[in-house]
């Protein structure tokens, strides 16, 4: 069914598709981790159509369950509610997906929304290539609740760029370039004083298993959603469905 249910005061995770399907890959770790349950689909017309099998089959029994393109894990005692998508947007699907997205966080009373993205390595400017590839933006009303936090955390904001490079460099921009919907679901996130945060990292198309876990791991030390023990990374539980989409190319320790 439609998941239209109340989650009242939880956070809604989800990836914007952006380069490398790091934020994709990166929710599949979280769900499977977790071992969330899924409570409905959310149902739009700007994603490609996608039927498949349960992408987190743990026995023969539930992995004929079908999937969709859009579906909605949830786990109550963690307050979390997590929108993963499995299929590309449809050309200028962009916008009115947004709008029905934000009007859906507002009806089902989500408190927080944290959109895990990605962002081409080889476009950034200078002052984006130094130190850690991962970036965080908080849209102002959230700014006031965790802002401090990101500061303890020491993370880097994500930098705005000139407009106009070269030629007028005191007009700054917010570029995220193979960012997917990330700018324009952040923009009106702020405009329609949404608490979001956009997590996100540079990186290449390619293997991009290891961009997954850099950012699964970033956002665990804002949300430790998996406690570890001091000093080791989490363990993540990596999807049954990996296999088919990496072929036999990861190492068999993985699963």
């Amino acid at each position: 069914g439609s998941a239209g249910s109340d989650f009242k005061g939880f956070t809604l995770l989800m990836p914007a598709v952006s380069v490398g399907n790091v934020g994709q890959l990166a929710i599949d770790l979280v769900i499977s981790t977790l071992g969330m349950t899924k409570v409905g689909y959310f149902y739009t017309d700007c994603l490609v159509p996608m039927v498949g099998n349960n992408p987190y089959a743990t026995a023969e029994e539930n992995s004929m369950e079908l999937s969709i393109n859009a579906e909605v894990y949830s786990l109550p005692s963690k307050k979390l509610v997590v929108l993963q998508i499995r299929s590309p947007f449809i050309k200028n699907k962009y916008r009115p997906f947004c709008q029905t997205l934000l009007s859906w966080v507002k009806s089902s009373k989500c408190a927080r929304v944290i959109l895990l993205s990605s962002s081409h390595a080889y476009q950034r400017d200078d002052e984006q290539l130094l130190g850690t590839p991962l970036r965080y933006l908080l849209t102002p009303d959230f700014e006031k609740a965790v802002g401090g936090l990101m500061q303890e955390l020491n993370w880097k904001e994500m930098e705005k760029v000139a407009a106009y490079p070269g030629i007028n460099d005191t007009e700054k921009v917010l570029h995220i370039p193979g960012g997917g919907i990330t700018k324009l679901l952040f923009t009106e996130s702020c405009s329609k004083g949404i608490q979001m945060a956009v997590l996100l990292k540079f990186c290449s198309e390619g293997d991009n298993i290891p961009d997954a876990f850099a950012l699964v791991n970033y956002l665990n030390e804002w949300l430790q959603l998996t406690k570890n023990e001091v000093n080791t990374s989490p363990q993540w539980k990596i999807p049954s469905s990996w296999r088919l989409l990496f072929g036999n190319g990861l190492p068999p320790a993985l699963f």
